[in-house]
C-alpha cells in the first residue's frame, strides 16, 4: 500500500481496511493478515497509558510507538498521529515533529481538523510527506466540543464539515478520517471528494473503515462506543488463561516434567 494507492482504491471502488495499534507484537500479527494499513493513533495515551483523553499524547510518546510498530510490521503502510498541538506551532517545529514520526517508521502523518491547519498541511505535503486529515469528532478538541459527541447533526456543522473536507483535499491530503458523524453526511462527503474517506462511526457509505485493535478484540472491560463491533471477547479469554495459570501454579502442575530441564 502507498499513499497514491489510497486514491486508486477509491477509484476502483475497493474499500480500505485500517487498524490502530501501538506495539511490535500486535503489529507482527497484523502484518500476517490482509489488512491494508496501520494507524499509530494518539489514542495510545488512553489505551496504553491509561489517560482519560488523547491530550496527554506527545511526540516523545508517539515516535517510539511508531518505531515499535514498524519493527513488527516492516512492510506495512503506517500512518503516525500528530499529537495534541504538535502541528499548531511554528513550521520549523512542526516539521521537526513530522521528521521524528517519519524517521521512526511512519509512511504518512495524520492531523486533526482543518481550521488553522491548511497552510501547515500544504507545507508538509510540499516537503514530501503524505498527510491524512481527520474531521468530525476530533478527540484532541474534546474540551471545546464538550465531550465525545456525534458531530454534524445540525445544518451549520454539516455544512462546515463538508467545506472542511473539500479544503483538506485541496491542501493535499491523500485521505480523510471521518469520526462519529451521521452516515448520510459521511456518504455525501465521500461522493464529493476524489480522495478516500475512512470512517469510524461514520456509517457504511465511505471508502474504508478503521477501528482500534483493542476495541475490536474485546480487550476493554467497559462499555464500547456504538460504532465498535467486537470480533473476539479477548478480555474474557485472557482472564480465563491467567486464572488457569494461577491454578496450575498453586496445584504444582506447572511446570510439568516436559516443561522442565533435566
Amino acid at each position: 500500500m502507498t499513499a497514491p494507492e489510497f486514491i486508486t482504491r477509491k477509484e476502483q471502488g475497493l474499500p480500505i481496511s485500517m487498524i490502530t495499534c501501538y506495539d511490535s507484537w500486535s503489529a507482527a500479527i497484523i502484518a500476517e493478515t490482509g489488512l491494508d494499513c496501520i494507524l499509530v493513533g494518539d489514542s495510545a495515551s488512553m489505551v496504553m497509558h491509561g489517560y482519560e483523553s488523547t491530550i496527554n499524547a506527545t511526540i516523545e510518546m508517539m515516535a517510539p510507538l511508531t518505531a515499535a510498530v514498524r519493527r513488527g510490521a516492516p512492510d506495512a503502510f503506517i500512518i503516525g498521529d500528530m499529537p495534541f498541538l504538535s502541528n499548531r506551532v511554528s513550521l520549523d517545529i512542526v516539521l521537526e515533529n513530522v521528521r521524528q514520526l517519519m524517521q521512526a517508521g511512519a509512511n504518512a502523518v495524520k492531523l486533526e481538523g482543518a481550521r488553522g491547519n491548511l497552510k501547515t498541511i500544504a507545507h508538509i505535503v510540499d516537503s514530501g510527506v503524505p498527510v491524512m486529515g481527520h474531521l468530525g469528532l476530533t478527540p484532541q478538541s474534546v474540551n471545546q466540543l464538550g465531550g465525545y459527541k456525534v458531530q454534524g447533526k445540525e445544518d451549520q456543522t454539516r455544512f462546515m464539515i463538508k467545506e472542511e473536507a473539500l479544503q483538506l483535499e485541496k491542501a493535499g491530503c491523500f485521505a480523510i478520517v471521518m469520526e462519529c458523524i451521521p452516515g448520510s453526511l459521511a456518504k455525501e462527503i465521500s461522493g464529493s471528494l476524489s480522495i478516500p474517506v475512512i470512517g469510524i462511526g461514520a456509517g457504511n457509505g465511505v471508502d474504508g473503515q478503521v477501528l482500534v485493535l483493542q476495541d475490536m478484540l474485546g480487550m476493554n472491560t467497559g462499555k464500547d462506543p456504538k460504532f465498535v463491533r467486537r470480533y473476539l471477547e479477548g478480555a474474557n479469554l485472557i482472564r480465563e488463561a491467567l486464572d488457569q495459570y494461577h491454578q496450575d501454579v498453586i496445584a504444582r502442575t506447572f511446570p510439568s516434567r516436559k516443561e522442565s530441564y533435566k
